[in-house]
């Protein structure tokens, strides 16, 4: 097999990022137009992502938020963004890289990206494997329309709506959107 000396996986996926950034610059500038709203799931693992406590103990290997009617003081840098939400009544501030989110989702159109990422506790591969790791981890998909599902962490983030009761567990569980939306 010829070697990518390009490497286009990693520039696709760097795009990619670049849809998402772009897509909260926007939100942060001018709000939520229409009826989009997003799921945003990343790593808690992650070099850089700043989290309370609270929030890595209960979900210690990935979280999804919500951004949709209650979120505050969305800031988008070329790196990450910062923003305030609400977990059960309580108010925090999440700082979360690019780098860090898994996966992207807007139901009001039914779009969605899924990135690889790499958290600390990844041990660093000898140079010739971090490059087989790399091309098989850093193909960016873009989620099929039809059939969408997140990974979300056992509890839901208030911002969520009403979803149904699960029984708490250590990580997330497949779920179907339309358990969440309004019926």
């Amino acid at each position: 097999m010829p070697t990518d000396h390009i490497r286009y996986d990693l520039l696709a996926q760097e795009a990619l990022r670049g849809v998402l950034r772009r897509v909260l610059a926007d939100v942060a500038r001018n709000g939520l137009p229409g009826e989009h709203h997003f799921y945003v799931t990343f790593d808690t693992r992650a070099p850089g992502l700043k989290i309370s406590e609270r929030l890595r103990t209960e979900h210690p290997e990935e979280m999804t938020i919500v951004l949709q009617h209650q979120f505050w003081d969305l800031t988008v840098t070329d790196q990450a963004f910062e923003i305030g939400l609400s977990f059960k009544g309580i108010p925090e501030r999440l700082s979360i890289p690019f780098e860090a989110v898994k996966g992207f989702f807007d139901p009001s159109v039914q779009f969605g990206l899924q990135f690889a990422t790499q958290t600390a506790s990844e041990p660093a591969a000898a140079p010739a494997e971090a490059e087989d790791t790399k091309r098989r981890e850093s193909k960016p998909v873009i989620a099929p329309a039809a059939e969408p599902k997140l990974a979300l962490p056992a509890q839901a983030p208030a911002d969520a709506g009403e979803p149904e009761p699960r029984p708490p567990g250590p990580g997330g569980e497949v779920v179907r959107l339309d358990r969440f939306r309004k019926k």
